[in-house]
């Protein structure tokens, strides 16, 4: 009876390790399920912000470059008013030539120079846009090694 009673015992001792272990590798399992949708709900948050950031950022860039458009285009109609005025006010045929030549190559310049004015505010709008964003592939690359090694 005393070799029944210590098999007996044997089994229930093996069965309580095996359910206390079960019960272990469930509740670190869970921890760990727990603490990757943190991190995923983290990263989820960041990056709506970057992209909140980054929307901004293009907004205000394309109000600067609306901005500087609809500038030139009302100093260029009023540089063509003024030079009409001038051809049409010539005492003779060389006086408006010279008066249109004039403001033929003020306008190239001008024209030269916004170019390059849009072409700075286009650069900087972008380097702003995708600033945020950056920084989120490296993070959800992280994202997802931490989940992987845990």
């Amino acid at each position: 009876m005393a070799k029944a009673k210590t098999a007996g015992e044997s089994i229930n001792g093996t069965a309580e390790t095996f359910v206390k272990n079960g019960a272990d590798a469930l509740k670190n399992g869970f921890e760990k399920a727990a603490k990757s949708y943190d991190q995923l709900l983290g990263f989820g948050k960041e990056t709506v912000e970057a992209y909140l950031k980054s929307a901004n950022a293009a907004g205000k860039g394309v109000e600067a470059l609306q901005s500087e458009i609809y500038g030139f285009s009302r100093h260029a109609i009023e540089d063509s008013i003024s030079a009409t005025k001038a051809v049409l006010g010539s005492r003779s045929l060389q006086e408006a030539v010279e008066a249109q030549s004039e403001f033929a190559k003020t306008q190239f310049d001008a024209y030269v120079g916004q170019m390059a004015k849009l072409g700075e505010i286009f650069v900087s709008t972008a380097k702003e846009t995708f600033e945020p964003l950056q920084g989120r592939v490296q993070a959800w690359v992280d994202v997802v090694q931490n989940t992987r090694a845990a």
